[in-house]
């Protein structure tokens, strides 16, 4: 007989998510009901990024920050969660609540040394988002449901606030259940809370859409064409943690996702400037520079019941990178000038998926087709091509900061004739380059926020420059006068 799976509908122009299928028996829990499949329309949480927002955070307020960051991601993901469950209106009710009371508090910890951020109290509100131009699976099992996400973004208002319109999303399930039947038979049913088989395209099918690999030197007639790579390793050590010391220094698991570490070996949430300078390295030359990014994990089912791993909605084994590969290069308009110790850039923006693609800046593809790039796709690679990950890095400094409140403001990218924005300065670019000897098909996905659903367009790449002075000057002047050093 036909039985309603699920239903779950929101007043307002909020998340519909209705799952039906053809079930043996009269109950839910027929043991039977394992491997049904479900169609749905299917949504997740999008909120306001507060962390973006953020103007100036003064150095006393800096602590209570981050705790409120963090907070607040728990918060969303949580909200996600009890909607997935099956959570109406009042989830979202709630939410709004629990982030107006942790902004307000926010607000009071930077107004004792600054100028109070009345901006952030328009943030509260979140809303869902409503999938309709693509099915979801779901399979049922004893009576629960794990919803799966598949397809494109679409957007409902939920009527509690606006959100600048730039809000995308999806639906996905929760960590309790993704040790189930998540990513196995090659990943072809996706996982709980994402990826879908949507996320993934054949590199072979896609057209060549670069004109050089992102990697390339620049070219041009007052370029600087040199190039400076620095060898750290593939993390053979085991660096991992779920901390994020650029964006919620001082909290533990401020990431809720687990970040693959090369360089320097002291790096977590607690590591300051001076603990960075006196630490250990995996880099050559005493390069003391730490780069991280959300690990990819093989979805084969395995799970970790641990802070940033299923915990936060991250299952699977870890893979470890082929090669990962460091390199500075110079500017298409002229030289370059040394970046200042202690800099501190992010690339691309873990919450991409809600927050509109305005701050994405990941890179996919496979070895041998380089010059086919995805954004917002993982590729499915040819036997015996390792997936390619790259992060070309913003190349211009406002020449004053080493962060800045939303940690994006004092760096930015030159256009494409390698000209910096008015008041900004030409440092060396650079360019992560990570690839990956993944299993065929579509059965491996990037850490994200677990309302993020593991999707490719969230992938980033961090970096603090703890280069020694005369390191750097090295790798300035090897740029500029055109030569290839390590």
């Amino acid at each position: 007989m036909l039985v309603a799976a699920a239903a779950l509908l929101l007043g307002g122009g909020g998340l519909a998510v209705v799952a039906t299928t053809a079930l043996a028996g009269n109950s839910g829990t027929d043991a039977g009901a394992g491997h049904a499949q479900h169609t749905v329309a299917a949504g997740t949480v999008s909120c306001p990024d507060v962390g973006e927002a953020l103007k100036t955070v003064p150095r006393a307020a800096q602590l209570q920050v981050s705790k409120g960051l963090a907070s607040l991601d728990r918060q969303v993901a949580d909200a996600y969660g009890k909607m997935t469950e099956g959570g109406g209106s009042e989830v979202l009710g709630k939410l709004k609540q629990q982030r107006q009371r942790t902004i307000g508090t926010m607000s009071d910890a930077i107004a004792k040394s600054a100028e109070r951020p009345s901006y952030l109290a328009k943030l509260a509100g979140c809303k869902t988002k409503q999938d309709d131009t693509a099915q979801a699976s779901a399979k049922s099992a004893n009576g629960w449901t794990q919803w799966q996400d598949g397809g494109q973004d679409g957007s409902q208002d939920s009527g509690q606030d606006q959100n600048q319109g730039q809000v995308q999303g999806q639906d996905g399930g929760q960590d309790q259940n993704q040790g189930q039947d998540g990513g196995q038979d090659g990943g072809q049913q996706g996982q709980p809370g994402g990826p879908s088989p949507d996320d993934f395209a054949d590199i072979t099918s896609v057209q060549p859409n670069a004109g050089q690999p992102p990697f390339a030197a620049p070219n041009g007639d007052n370029a600087s064409t040199g190039t400076f790579t620095t060898e750290c390793g593939v993390n053979e050590e085991g660096h991992f943690n779920s901390d994020n010391v650029i964006v919620t220094p001082g909290v533990s698991n401020g990431a809720h996702h687990t970040h693959d570490y090369v360089g320097n070996t002291a790096t977590d949430a607690f590591a300051n400037d001076q603990k960075l300078a006196d630490s250990d390295t995996t880099c050559k030359n005493g390069d003391l520079s730490t780069h991280y990014w959300p690990v990819l994990r093989k979805l084969d089912g395995t799970s970790e019941h641990k802070p940033g791993a299923g915990h936060d909605g991250n299952v699977g084994s870890v893979l470890t990178p082929a090669t990962v590969t460091l390199q500075f290069r110079g500017s298409q308009a002229g030289d370059v000038q040394a970046m200042p110790r202690f800099l501190k850039i992010i690339t691309g923006d873990a919450k991409a998926f809600t927050n509109g693609t305005k701050n994405a800046n990941a890179s996919w593809s496979c070895e041998g087709f380089e010059n086919r790039q995805l954004k917002d796709k993982y590729p499915i690679c040819p036997d015996g091509a390792d997936v390619v990950r790259t992060f070309a890095f913003q190349n211009c400094w406002d020449g004053r900061s080493i962060d800045s409140g939303n940690h994006r403001d004092h760096m930015s990218f030159s256009d494409q004739a390698g000209n910096c924005p008015n008041g900004f300065t030409a440092v060396p670019q650079l360019v992560q380059r990570i690839t990956y000897d993944v299993p065929q098909g579509n059965s491996f996905a990037v850490d994200s926020f677990p309302e993020q659903l593991h999707k490719p367009v969230t992938d980033h790449g961090d970096f603090i420059n703890v280069m020694p002075d005369d390191l750097m000057s090295k790798a300035v002047n090897c740029i500029n006068s055109g030569q290839t050093c390590t």
